[in-house]
């Protein structure tokens, strides 16, 4: 985090400043980690690993980018348990530093020379990450959605950076193509089942668990895959009457998470969860043997397992 912090100094104090306290919070830093465990199946892992930790950079770069725009759209109070940007300097102010951090991730790739088609699989990543938001933006409040269109919005707004975060650092680090391919592979289930989670958080979690505003995704019709398999089972309308009400309270909302549950939503989305889980691992066994399989092989079933 603190190459990310140097790279994006303005040396305008004021814009600087409200970087700093961007990073104050350094998250979990999963994709940068991600560049790193995939760039250790190339031979020159330890010869470029200064290139390879600016690599690792611009990825978490480009993950704050979606993050201070994520909370403009969403008007989110907190991100990893702070005020956010937009709400401690303001919509337009954020929007602007979505995009100067954006900037910043490309600069960050052409000052190392990174080889041409590694930086076009990014801006492709981001591309994806964007038609994945946008999808779920044009769906909020839709409640005959599907099992198949919320896993198409996952799979572009989560799964698509953690699989190049996996296989852009094995390519960059000299790594076999098909190995790269099944880093991708490996990257694109574990984002599958790290967002199924993620999702999951709302209906087992509250805030002080996981540091963000807790049912916001309900409040705002944005129906994961919980509400989505609950309507499916929801015989009595007990979900959809809710759901239908101009405006929900508090009250409504721990009666969605209750009935949820009771229809067994919550386990049937815990066992999607699950079997990317189980996909990802399947790939990790096709790996070639070393310290880099072993690490995946502990971290992919923990990430599952998280409490926030």
């Amino acid at each position: 985090m603190d190459l990310v912090q140097g790279a994006s100094q303005s040396g305008d104090r004021y814009l600087d400043q409200s970087l700093d306290y961007l990073l104050l919070n350094k998250g979990k830093m999963l994709r940068p980690a991600l560049v790193l465990i995939g760039s250790r199946f190339g031979p020159h892992a330890d010869a470029h690993k200064d290139k390879l930790l600016h690599l690792a950079g611009s990825i978490e770069t480009l993950h704050l980018a979606t993050l201070v725009h994520d909370d403009i759209v969403d008007e989110a109070k907190l991100r990893r348990g702070q005020e956010s940007i937009q709400s401690k300097y303001g919509k337009p102010y954020a929007v602007y530093m979505g995009d100067y951090l954006f900037t910043q991730c490309f600069l960050m790739l052409v000052d190392y020379s990174f080889a041409p088609e590694n930086i076009k699989r990014v801006a492709e990543a981001i591309k994806r990450v964007c038609v994945g938001e946008m999808l779920q933006y044009q769906r909020r409040y839709v409640m005959d959605g599907s099992t198949k269109n919320y896993l198409k919005v996952i799979s572009g707004k989560t799964a698509s950076l953690l699989a190049i975060s996996l296989g852009v650092g094995a390519y960059e680090s000299g790594a076999p193509e098909e190995v790269a391919k099944t880093l991708g592979r490996i990257g694109y289930n574990v984002g599958m089942a790290f967002q199924i989670v993620d999702d999951l958080l709302d209906y087992k979690g509250d805030e002080k668990d996981f540091g963000k505003d807790t049912k916001t995704d309900i409040l705002k019709g944005y129906y994961t895959l919980p509400i989505i398999r609950g309507l499916k089972s929801d015989a009595g309308g007990d979900i959809r009457a809710i759901l239908e009400k101009v405006k929900l309270g508090q009250g409504d909302v721990e009666t969605l998470i209750y009935l949820a549950k009771t229809s067994g939503a919550i386990a049937s989305t815990e066992a999607l969860a699950q079997k990317y889980t189980q996909r990802a691992l399947n790939f990790v066994a096709q790996l070639p043997e070393g310290e880099g399989k072993e690490i995946l092989q502990e971290v992919i079933p923990a990430l599952l397992h998280r409490k926030k």
